[in-house]
């Protein structure tokens, strides 16, 4: 290793160990044109929070006292002096551990922050405290980091969903995704050319997407507990995608104690978000009360539950209505989480009575739901 090379992990060295390293361990030139004071700068007005008011790292470096750093400085400055994935892990640090709320309540902060489904999170939780002119910034980040859910999620749950394969009915659509080689090779036998030893195809057959527009009602219903926040955002978005979809009728409410219908809003899940309040108590058999309101038809109706299990008002009620919409027909899912990791945390007794009756419980990502409501409306 060569003298350039002592230096710079010298160097980053230093960085871990912070100003109070500066007497012992000096900043070294190592032709590299790292700002490294000016990375310790924004790193110290971060991480020194780490060690409290009485034994905080400026104390300990020998009263350099408070950084002249302003939040709004020091979010320009970490987006010049380190890569994307870095601030991102820094500004989540900023808020979860460190309650630097200020990053939400100015609105040319929250404008520099990085859209990312980490940081919806937090402005979900912390919307009801932003003033007019903030929430109208953070609702464009809440905007952002929607649709790029949206397009990750959409053209796999309309393919689920709409494009099943129709084996049935030929299709003029010459697609090798649509190809039907059974029925190709089956016709085509006649033409088989013995001396060449090869089938020839006078035709090729293929299959048709499935176009069936026999609306199915899709009443989703969503626990806004705190603990819920990953899965309110997928399912907004779901119910978003569902709402675009000419052979699903999607219906959307939100609940605590208290339900809230937002099924006009079912194609905005941007509005949908901005509605939700997270927290409060929780009535699983008064949400699903409501749900059980809105079927018309229980032989072609989905209602999705999606909650952790935990009631807050009384058990018998959230199993007795359960069990009316189930053997008066209808379809019953419950989703102990949705989300992309599909981790769930959730009362596994409510779950074991609500399978016995006939509920299907499990903990979903969203394009397994999407392939569950397709095996039902196909």
């Amino acid at each position: 290793m060569d003298d350039r090379q002592d230096i710079e992990q010298l160097n980053k060295w230093r960085l871990m160990l912070g100003k109070y390293a500066g007497a012992q361990l000096p900043f070294g030139e190592d032709g590299s044109g790292i700002r490294y004071m000016d990375m310790e700068d924004v790193l110290d007005f971060l991480y020194a929070r780490e060690y409290g008011e009485e034994e905080g790292v400026r104390q300990q470096s020998g009263g350099d006292g408070q950084s002249s750093l302003t939040v709004s400085e020091w979010i320009n400055k970490i987006r010049n002096l380190f890569p994307k994935e870095t601030v991102e892990i820094m500004e989540k640090q900023a808020l979860d551990r460190y309650g630097m709320t200020e990053l939400l309540t100015d609105k040319k902060v929250l404008e520099r922050l990085e859209p990312n489904q980490e940081l919806l999170k937090t402005i979900l939780q912390m919307k009801g405290s932003m003033n007019q002119e903030v929430l109208a910034e953070a609702k464009k980040i809440v905007h952002h980091v929607v649709e790029e859910l949206t397009e990750k999620l959409r053209q796999d749950i309309k393919q689920a969903i709409v494009g099943r394969i129709d084996r049935n009915r030929a299709s003029t659509v010459k697609s090798s995704r649509n190809l039907d080689i059974k029925k190709t090779i089956t016709k085509n036998l006649k033409h088989y050319d013995s001396e060449r030893k090869k089938l020839v195809l006078e035709r090729v057959y293929f299959n048709a997407r499935v176009k069936k527009y026999n609306t199915w009602r899709v009443i989703i219903a969503v626990d806004e507990s705190g603990s819920m926040l990953d899965s309110v955002i997928h399912s907004a978005v779901m119910a978003g995608i569902f709402a675009g979809l000419p052979m699903l009728d999607t219906k959307l409410v939100i609940f605590d104690t208290n339900v809230v219908d937002l099924s006009e809003y079912a194609d905005d899940p941007v509005e949908t978000l901005m509605s939700v309040q997270l927290g409060g108590g929780t009535n699983i058999g008064g949400a699903l009360g409501y749900c059980e309101g809105m079927i018309d038809n229980p032989e072609r109706t989905i209602v999705v539950l999606i909650t952790d299990l935990y009631e807050g008002g009384d058990t018998n009620t959230m199993y007795a209505v359960s069990k009316g919409i189930i053997e008066a027909g209808s379809k019953m899912i419950v989703l102990t989480a949705l989300d992309m990791e599909a981790n769930p945390n959730y009362n596994r007794g409510a779950a074991a009575l609500l399978t016995q009756l006939g509920a299907h419980v499990a903990a979903m990502t969203p394009k397994q739901l999407a392939d569950w409501v397709a095996e039902i409306v196909a």
